[in-house]
C-alpha cells in the first residue's frame, strides 16, 4: 500500500522545530504562521521550500491559506499544528499583563481547525495549559475536536524521554479524524549533556564574552568580574552557589539564609544528566543551572540550540545574542516535534 504524504501548516512557528521535526520524518510542511518579523529570517533560512506568512491569526481569514498554499477542506492528509505562545500559562511568567493578548489563541486556532477539518491537529505547550484548562480554553477545544469526531491523545511529556538532552516537560496533544486510535509518542532512554556537547562532541573550549561571526553562533555571554569569581569557585560538574555563599563579597543578598530556595541559580549542569530547561534566557547564568558543567562560562547559542536538537547547520538569523537565545528557547526541540510526527504517520 502506498505510504500516505501528508502535508503540513505551522501555526505559530517560530523558529521552525516542530517544522524541522516534522520534516524530518518525512512530512510536507507547506508553510509556517508567525507574528513576530524576528522569525522570518530563521524559518526562510532552514525551510525554503516552505512558505513564512507574518501574521496575526486573530486578523487571518480562513480562506487565506486557501488561496495561498492551495489546501482544502476535509483534507485526510493535512495536519495542523498549534504551538501557540505560552507566556501566560507559564509558571516562569512574572508579567501576566504583557502576556494576557496571548490567552484566547486556543480559539484563533479553532476558527481554522473547524472550518479545514484536516485529519490530524497537533497542539504543544507548557503543562499550565492543561492544569487551568478551563481558563486557557483547552477543555472547550477538546470539546469541539470530540463533536467534530476527532479522537484525542493527550498529556504531559517530559522532553528528556524523547531524545532531548534537558528536564522540559510539555503538554502535547494529537487528534485525528481519521484513526479510531492514536496514541502519544513512548518514551525512549533518557539523554544526557554528554551526548550532544562538549570536546567530544566537536564544541571546542571557550571563555566568557567569546563573539562567533560565522553562521556556527558559538557565542558566550560575558561575565562581570564578580561573577566569574563566584563560578571559579562553583564545583565542576554539577556545583551549586552554596560553595561561596559565605563569602561576604559573593554571596547576594537576596539569597542570604536561602540556600534551598532557587536552587539552580549560578549553578553548573552535569555531564551525566539532562540540562535544566532551555529558556529564553539560558545563556547566562543567573537565569538558572545554565553553567558550564567545567569551563568558566555560560552555555553558548549554539550549545542551546544543540541542546533543543537543532542540528549544527541550523542557523539562527537574528539581531543579536537576546533575539538568538529568545527563538532557541521558545522553540520544540525537533526531536520531540520528530516524535509526534511517527505518531502521526504510523499506520
Amino acid at each position: 500500500m502506498r505510504k500516505k504524504s501528508f502535508k503540513v501548516i505551522d501555526f505559530f512557528c517560530g523558529a521552525g522545530g516542530m517544522t524541522e521535526g516534522m520534516k524530518m520524518a518525512g512530512m510536507k510542511v507547506l508553510a509556517g504562521i508567525d507574528i513576530d518579523e524576528e522569525c522570518r529570517g530563521t524559518y526562510e533560512a532552514n525551510h525554503p521550500e516552505a512558505r513564512f506568512f507574518l501574521k496575526d491569526i486573530k486578523e487571518l481569514r480562513r480562506t487565506f491559506l486557501e488561496k495561498e498554499c492551495g489546501i482544502e477542506r476535509n483534507d485526510d492528509t493535512l495536519v495542523f499544528i498549534g504551538c501557540s505562545p505560552c507566556q501566560y500559562w507559564s509558571t516562569l511568567n512574572t508579567d501576566r499583563g504583557s502576556s494576557t493578548k496571548t490567552r484566547g489563541l486556543l480559539d484563533e486556532f479553532w476558527r481554522f481547525v473547524s472550518y479545514y477539518r484536516p485529519g490530524y491537529v497537533v497542539i504543544e505547550n507548557v503543562p499550565g495549559i492543561q492544569r487551568r484548562e478551563a481558563e486557557s480554553g483547552l477543555d472547550k477545544f477538546c470539546r469541539r475536536l470530540d463533536r467534530q469526531g476527532y479522537t484525542i491523545a493527550a498529556g504531559i511529556l517530559n522532553a528528556k524521554n524523547y531524545g532531548v538532552p534537558q528536564s522540559r516537560k510539555r503538554f502535547v496533544l494529537i487528534a485525528s479524524r481519521i484513526k479510531q486510535s492514536i496514541s502519544l509518542p513512548q518514551p525512549d532512554k533518557e539523554t544526557n549533556l554528554a551526548d550532544f556537547i562538549g570536546i567530544h562532541n566537536g564544541f571546542p573550549m571557550l571563555q566568557s564574552g567569546h563573539r562567533d561571526d560565522n553562521d556556527f553562533m558559538n557565542t558566550v555571554s560575558d561575565l562581570s568580574e564578580k561573577n566569574l569569581r563566584r563560578l571559579k569557585l562553583t564545583p565542576k560538574n554539577g556545583g551549586t552557589r552554596k560553595a561561596w555563599k559565605d563569602d561576604p563579597e559573593l554571596q547576594l543578598d537576596a539569597y542570604k539564609g536561602k540556600d534551598d530556595s532557587f536552587r539552580d541559580v549560578y549553578g553548573r549542569l552535569r555531564w551525566d544528566k539532562p540540562a535544566s530547561t532551555i529558556t529564553t534566557r539560558f545563556n547566562g547564568i543567573s537565569n538558572g543551572r545554565f553553567a558550564h558543567p567545567e569551563e568558566d562560562r555560560g552555555l553558548s547559542l549554539r550549545e542551546g540550540a544543540t541542546l533543543q536538537t537543532f542540528g549544527t547547520d541550523y542557523f539562527f538569523e537574528c539581531k543579536g545574542a537576546t533575539a538568538a537565545s529568545k527563538l532557541i528557547g521558545n522553540a520544540v526541540p525537533p526531536q520531540l516535534a520528530y516524535r509526534i510526527a511517527k505518531c502521526i504517520c504510523a499506520e
